[in-house]
């Protein structure tokens, strides 16, 4: 009978205890609710900037694709020291300009970040002056990107642009493509994109409209050496091998030449193009590494 009536004394004594756990809970639980609405409507805002509405690509990678992507832009240029630095950079950049221009840059965040970090640790030049050519440009966001990243190093870059500009973005297989962010491909729509990149003083970017497999395009461009090459045109076999036969007369000695979407699934004939053009062991084109879908070689 004593030990019946100790239990109920105990459970009597411990109610307000229990009563204040509960209080406490109540509160914390409520704070920690208060706590995740406001996160949510911070990260509204966030994903309004970042998301994939209006690009076709979300610019919000992961700690582990931004590690992975040092990684590579390290290895690719013996500089791991700058390549996190670069790949920051490169990455507000990409958030910037897309935030401020016309359109988007085509290929998700670790490609286009991997690019604009990648060319500027290679040292690109070619005598005083560096030229830069990007055959396929889209809006021209990443041309911009690329010669704010450049001069950010002190390289003065001139830059030419041959795009086809028929108003939609063009790829053998595809038609009546439908541009995300419903800005159409024209030389004003890139100039005015162009102008966000600062540019070098003075002088205004050669925008040649046209095929880079055309004749007359290939003979007006084709006026100087070139330190970098952006290749991103024409994604079939036949038309990556032909702009890269053409690389081979333009690039500059100790240029660089990129390769977008390279081993990228969705472009199989990019990848076997570089790898068929440098089976033959005669081109003066020398892998140099890979960083996410892009290859970079050095023109030898």
């Amino acid at each position: 009978m004593p030990s019946l009536l100790s239990n109920r004394l105990t459970k009597w004594a411990l109610r307000p205890v229990a009563a204040l756990v509960d209080q406490r809970i109540q509160r914390s639980t409520a704070g920690l609710r208060k706590e995740v609405t406001e996160l949510r409507r911070r990260q509204h805002g966030i994903s309004m900037l970042l998301d994939r509405t209006g690009r076709g690509q979300h610019r919000m990678p992961t700690p582990d694709q931004i590690s992975t992507l040092v990684s590579e832009v390290g290895a690719a240029t013996d500089e791991s020291e700058r390549a996190r630095r670069n790949v920051t950079v490169a990455y507000r950049n990409v958030v910037a300009i897309e935030a401020l221009g016309v359109g988007r840059m085509a290929g998700g965040t670790s490609n286009v970040c991997g690019k604009l970090a990648t060319i500027p640790l290679l040292a690109p030049r070619n005598g005083n002056d560096l030229e830069v050519l990007e055959i396929g440009t889209l809006h021209g966001l990443f041309a911009a990107a690329l010669m704010r990243m450049l001069h950010r190093t002190g390289i003065e870059a001139t830059l030419t642009i041959v795009d086809p500009l028929a108003g939609s973005q063009l790829q053998p297989g595809t038609s009546d493509y439908e541009e995300p962010t419903g800005t159409p491909v024209r030389e004003d729509v890139v100039r005015a994109n162009l102008a966000l990149g600062g540019g070098r003083p003075g002088v205004e970017a050669r925008i040649r409209q046209g095929f880079s497999g055309d004749p007359d395009v290939r003979a007006e461009i084709s006026d100087r050496k070139y330190g970098v090459i952006v290749v991103d045109g024409d994604h079939s076999f036949e038309g990556v091998r032909a702009d890269l036969e053409w690389v081979e007369l333009i690039a500059a000695q100790g240029g660089i030449v990129v390769l977008d979407d390279y081993g990228d699934g969705r472009w199989p004939g990019v990848k076997d193009a570089l790898d068929k053009h440098l089976a033959g062991g005669d081109s003066r084109l020398q892998m140099v590494g890979r960083v996410a879908t892009s290859a970079f070689l050095r023109a030898r």
